[in-house]
């Protein structure tokens, strides 16, 4: 039975990712000689824009967060939470970056202390310094500024104006009922688009980290086989859990994810040089908070830009690539929260954890780099996603460690997978809220088979260069959404 919400959206969006796709396997060189081109231009022609641009969202979100508006609540005055506040925290950090903070926890920061910023010598205790305050810059509040701007205009115009879980809507205010018409399904489309693309590299990415991590923990080789087989079982789950529904499979793995990870991290503060790691996570959060403005505002025009580009304005496109995804989650799990509690929620939470997961398996690694315990950096350089389980090997109980480690990205994996799924879905199905599960599956199985392939044809880099320079347009959406939640917030107090 064909599902009534299915319509343009949908086959057009579908038919362009696939066409991408195709187009990274069959043609994966030239693919990547284009991407590869247009997203040096990018970095070098508009890395002051998304330095300004992110700035300004976190400008923006701190003033929701604290100004006038701050005690409206998503939904009817009286309305209470539709989740505790521990199982909303879990769904945001799920679909949010858990992925990203397993994948890069114990990496970026291993590979700043070798590599720093210019105007920084290598291996020294400066690099060990500012390779933690960088860390903790790229995964705090810039990122989830991004997405609170998002989530706070979708989950507004959908609990307290009653329209459609769509990004078009939240256009509304500015452009009245054209969001109904062909600009606001570009809109969709472009949202869908960039966001297949980047959560189907992304799990390209998870896929790699599970078949390194296995190799080093059980004597299974890391190859494009044991990837295939693991994107295959991450289906068969992910399908499970999306036939289960929000409420149920995204909802109960998100707990037990927020728990396992809980747990390796107490395990690795406990296990490891634990002075140290509170005494770096104290000066990371002194640094970063010190050096903020600086931070955000800075480049290097006089000199080599390569550092900047490959890190921070590589993970701020990134960031806005994910804004359609991660905002249109965490608006869907928000429902009867006041736009303080949504601010805290998403904005300072998130970034504090993240700057103490990065400070603990980053300071680990670095302490044992510095101290000869191990080589992390070395195979680090060549495969970044083997550096959290060459850390844990070289603590007491290792392999424990790095089971507990294989089982927090594989239910990452799964979360992220479902609820991509039900964003995907919910904007291909104009707006529905329970979209049908016949067309969660068809966009569930659509970006596992463009990870597999692309693994397959080695066009994995070539598809994350397009999601990156898609999201340079995307940014600029972002901006009139957050003036049209400005208005419309306003209208709404009149």
């Amino acid at each position: 039975m064909r599902d009534k919400h299915i319509g343009f959206v949908f086959y057009v969006s579908f038919i362009i990712v696939i066409a991408l796709v195709l187009a990274g396997v069959f043609m994966p060189e030239t693919l990547q000689g284009w991407s590869s081109a247009a997203l040096s231009w990018v970095q070098k022609s508009f890395s002051w824009f998304y330095m300004l641009v992110t700035t300004f969202f976190v400008v923006m979100a701190l003033f929701l967060g604290f100004g006038p508006y701050r005690k409206m609540r998503l939904g009817k005055p009286d309305e209470e939470p539709e989740y505790s506040f521990y199982t909303w925290i879990g769904l945001i950090f799920a679909g949010g970056m858990g992925v990203g903070l397993v994948f890069y926890g114990t990496a970026e920061p291993i590979l700043h202390y070798i590599n720093p910023p210019p105007g920084t010598e290598a291996e020294t205790e400066e690099a060990a310094r500012t390779s933690l305050q960088y860390s903790a810059f790229h995964w705090a509040l810039q990122p989830w500024a991004v997405y609170a701007t998002v989530g706070l205009a979708i989950a507004f115009i959908k609990f307290r104006e009653g329209y459609p879980v769509l990004l078009s809507q939240a256009f509304r205010p500015l452009i009245g009922d054209q969001v109904d018409g062909l600009a606001g399904k570009v809109i969709n489309i472009v949202a869908v688009i960039t966001t297949a693309i980047g959560v189907a590299t992304t799990f390209g990415l998870s896929a790699l980290q599970v078949s390194g991590g296995m190799s080093e923990v059980f004597p299974v080789p890391n190859s494009t086989a044991t990837q295939l087989i693991i994107i295959a079982v991450i289906s068969v789950l992910f399908m499970i859990s999306a036939l289960s529904g929000v409420n149920k499979g995204i909802r109960y793995l998100s707990m037990i994810n927020l728990a396992v990870a809980g747990l390796l991290l107490l395990a690795v503060i406990v296990l490891g040089p634990t002075a140290f790691l509170f005494e770096n996570f104290t000066t990371a959060i002194g640094s970063y908070l010190g050096n903020y403005l600086e931070l955000s505002l800075t480049l290097a025009p006089y000199s080599d830009e390569g550092w900047f580009g490959e890190w921070t304005i590589f993970f701020w496109a990134w960031g806005i690539s994910w804004a359609p995804y991660v905002g249109t989650f965490i608006a869907r799990v928000s429902r009867g929260r006041t736009i303080q509690e949504f601010i805290i929620g998403v904005l300072a939470v998130p970034s504090l954890l993240g700057i103490l997961w990065f400070t603990v398996f980053g300071g680990t690694a670095i302490n044992m780099q510095i101290n000869g315990i191990a080589d992390i950096a070395g195979p680090s350089q060549e495969n970044q996603e083997l550096a959290l389980f060459l850390m844990l090997q070289n603590l007491p109980g290792g392999l424990i460690l790095s089971i507990m480690a294989l089982l927090l990205i594989i239910i990452f994996f799964i979360t992220s997978a479902d609820s991509a799924s039900y964003v995907l879905s919910t904007l291909t199905s104009s707006g529905a809220i329970t979209p049908g599960k016949t067309v969660r599956l068809a966009w569930g199985l659509l970006i596992t088979a463009t990870a597999a392939a692309l693994l397959l044809s080695g066009g994995l880099q070539a598809l994350r260069s397009i999601a990156i320079i898609a999201a340079l347009p995307f940014s600029v959406i972002i901006v009139v959404m957050a003036f049209s939640l400005l208005k419309g917030l306003r209208q709404d107090k009149k």
